[in-house]
């Protein structure tokens, strides 16, 4: 099981994260996040953990770009995968295939029999991303997704779950939606846009405890 920390802006959190036992980062390329970073700066610290951790997945995360943009930016950057967390129609889905994965953003009180209609599911995984839906926001809100409709979507699918975890609930999230991994932003910051290593360290630390008692159940 797989743990990801996203929107990481320096080489010192993309060391503290893949040091404390990070599998996948992510870098944010949505301008209005205090996430983002700029694709130059992203290609700075990519060219080091190449050579430092080349088994670190590196994950580019995009906003109603068109699928010819996010290709130029993963060459660019060395990325491995595209998160896809707006609107993107099936068609720049399917463009993409197998290079990206969707981020589902569920409101609350979804339909859980309709969700995968729209969406490109990916054969290796993650399939998707489950994250939280607030109008007007494109993750990384820090409000938590709906466990109960994630646990569903979990028991078919291998998925990253989003939305609102921090190193206090990651435990019991695990528990109670069994996800294939689990990805954290805000919930390992100081502030809006800054890491603090010592979130990232619990996080990793409790979510792989909370994995490994799962396998050993």
């Amino acid at each position: 099981m797989k743990v990801k920390i996203c929107g990481i802006r320096t080489l010192e959190e993309a060391r503290w994260s893949i040091d404390s036992g990070a599998d996948f980062l992510g870098f944010n390329f949505y301008p209005p996040s205090p996430r983002s970073i700029s694709v130059e700066e992203c290609r700075r610290i990519t060219r080091f953990l190449r050579r430092e951790s080349p088994s670190t997945v590196l994950v580019g995360v995009f906003v109603n770009q068109p699928a010819h943009q996010v290709l130029e930016t993963l060459e660019y950057c060395e990325l491995d995968l595209a998160q896809l967390s707006g609107d993107e129609a099936l068609e720049e889905q399917f463009l993409l295939g197998e290079r990206a994965y969707k981020a589902l953003r569920l409101p609350q009180g979804a339909q859980a029999i309709t969700l995968d209609r729209h969406f490109y599911l990916r054969n290796t995984p993650p399939a998707f991303l489950v994250d939280a839906s607030l109008p007007g926001q494109y993750g990384g809100t820090g409000h938590p997704t709906d466990w109960k409709l994630a646990a569903w979507l979990a028991a078919q699918h291998p998925i990253f779950l989003a939305g609102g975890l921090t190193p206090d609930n990651v435990a019991q999230a695990i528990r109670e939606v069994r996800p294939w991994g689990v990805d954290v932003a805000s919930g390992v910051e100081a502030e809006p846009g800054k890491k603090e290593r010592s979130k990232i360290e619990a996080f990793i630390r409790n979510a792989h405890r909370a994995f490994a008692a799962l396998r050993e159940s």
